[in-house]
């Protein structure tokens, strides 16, 4: 039996990455909201409650009741999880009188398993409003700071701690430290689920879930839906069937390029050239998100198609992982919004078929450790994010194929030269963005009007904050001169040096 640490998510900007250092720590974490407290489970070996940007008094967040795992399981409660551990058990948390927000030296250690091999003067991150002022009896300091003397305590006679600080953050220097003494010497967990536990579990379940049912997928030639496949492909063979429409606004040759890769890893994928269909369909439009609704519209008319020429089909697979689990339900509620652009290739509850997502617990970094493992091409595993909606959402404005082929060919030139000057895998995200606007320019003796580009590059963990590449000028100006003297129509490159937030990393 798995185990497990369930996190309780206050809100906490951070919550995610708490789950995330677990598992760099081989253990396995799942998060639920507050207003969304799971089951009891008898493999769930330890608590953690996250921070949270509201008050214990202001009564925003539900008072949820321990009592099911308090001096039964191990808990941890980080910033607000502290001060609601205090404020339930007659201790007193009030206003900072200056918010204290950053980094902080802890001046004071006790000598707890908790914080074995961590050194005074460590540094820890904090960021929090309120104060943990004064606590029971039975609750003992186990770490202070110069203005925060209720940086950690614990409660005598049973294993729950808590720490005012942020561990999980880089900022906290030691907070890995900590996290894994919690795990390892409070919890006693085994820290053994690593991308070969997962993969063997996996088969096993799928294996057990699908028998001798045939399945399909949507295959895109990234990431998370080409480990989905492989890892499908391993437990039900020839019973998996890939589906991979090129909508014409893939980049240059990748339609060939990734049916040729799944043929080498011995998927059994339908190729399906509809380029034609899409673009026809997108005449005269400029509008972002109606683009993305046709854009979905026709794949689904397209995947239909292509699903009922095959018999007897039960399951369809896809590709979700962890962080769209997690989004569709926040402390507050269900999102209300989700970008529709994220949703291509969803498809219709009416095609009657029961659903499996073998990724849909995993972060973006595992789904590639568990790709690595699997021995799958690089052309796939080390390919950077692209859009659903593909070049449709880089071209600013009405699509046509001639502005489509111009793309293609710009992006071909930075996509390569990133990888011939060894910049690619530094970059999360790169491409080239289509402008709906014309500048003057002189080539040769004339004078010319013509199209503008804009490379796109950004460095991140997840895609949900960005910073822009720090691209050496050299190459921008190397990749500037290969555009405009090799694709016939641009006659000017610039560089987008926007971050996210506030900017996006995509521009529709």
């Amino acid at each position: 039996m798995e185990e497990k640490v369930y996190i309780i998510d206050f809100g906490s900007q951070y919550t995610q990455l708490i789950a995330r250092r677990l598992r760099e720590l081989n253990v396995y974490s799942e998060i639920y909201p507050c207003t969304h407290l799971p089951q009891h489970s008898e493999n769930v070996k330890a608590i953690i409650l996250s921070g949270s940007p509201y008050s214990v008094n202001d009564g925003i967040l539900p008072n949820i009741d321990l009592s099911q795992w308090r001096g039964k399981l191990p808990i941890l409660g980080v910033c607000y999880g502290a001060q609601m551990l205090a404020h339930q058990n007659g201790g007193y948390v009030v206003p900072s009188t200056i918010r204290e927000y950053g980094r902080a030296l802890l001046n004071y250690i006790d000598d707890d398993v908790l914080f074995k091999n961590i050194q005074l003067n460590s540094q820890v991150w904090m960021s929090h409003g309120d104060t943990i002022q004064d606590i029971p009896n039975n609750f003992k300091v186990i770490a202070s700071t110069e203005s925060v003397k209720v940086a950690a305590f614990k409660i005598e006679g049973e294993p729950t701690y808590a720490i005012q600080f942020h561990p999980e953050v880089t900022h906290s220097t030691d907070g890995k430290t900590l996290l894994e003494n919690f795990i390892k010497n409070v919890a006693g967990l085994k820290q053994n689920w690593t991308p070969k536990h997962f993969i063997e579990a996996t088969n096993e379940e799928l294996k057990s879930k699908l028998g001798d049912d045939k399945v399909i997928i949507g295959l895109s030639g990234g990431v998370d839906s080409s480990v989905a496949a492989v890892l499908l492909k391993n437990a039900i063979g020839e019973n998996l069937t890939g589906i991979f429409i090129d909508n014409g606004l893939l980049r240059k040759g990748e339609y060939t390029a990734v049916l040729e890769a799944y043929n080498k890893m011995g998927l059994h994928v339908i190729g399906v050239d509809a380029a034609k269909l899409f673009l026809d369909e997108l005449t005269g439009v400029s509008d972002p998100e109606t683009k993305r609704k046709i854009i979905g519209r026709v794949f689904i008319e397209v995947f239909e198609a292509e699903a009922k020429k095959l018999k007897d089909v039960k399951w369809l697979a896809q590709g979700t992982i962890y962080p769209d689990v997690i989004e569709s339900v926040s402390v507050k509620g269900p999102s209300a919004t989700i970008k529709s652009h994220h949703n291509v290739g969803g498809l219709p509850e009416k095609m009657d078929f029961k659903i499996v997502e073998p990724l849909r617990m995993l972060f973006k970094d595992e789904v590639r450790n568990v790709g690595s493992s699997l021995g799958i091409e690089p052309i796939i595993l080390g390919r950077h994010p692209f859009p659903g909606p593909g070049l449709a959402i880089r071209i600013l404005g009405d699509i046509t194929a001639e502005k489509v082929n111009i793309l293609q060919l710009a992006d071909d030139i930075f996509i390569s030269e990133l990888k011939d000057k060894g910049l690619y895998n530094s970059v999360w995200q790169a491409g080239v963005i289509f402008l709906p606007v014309k500048s003057v320019g002189v080539m040769g003796d004339e004078r010319t009007y013509e199209n503008v580009v804009c490379l796109r590059a950004v460095t991140s963990v997840d895609g949900m904050t960005a910073d822009f590449s720090h691209l050496p000028y050299e190459f921008l100006g190397l990749v500037s001169n290969r555009i405009i003297n090799e694709v016939r129509g641009i006659n000017r490159v610039v560089y987008d040096i926007s971050s996210k937030p506030p900017a996006t990393i995509e521009w529709e």
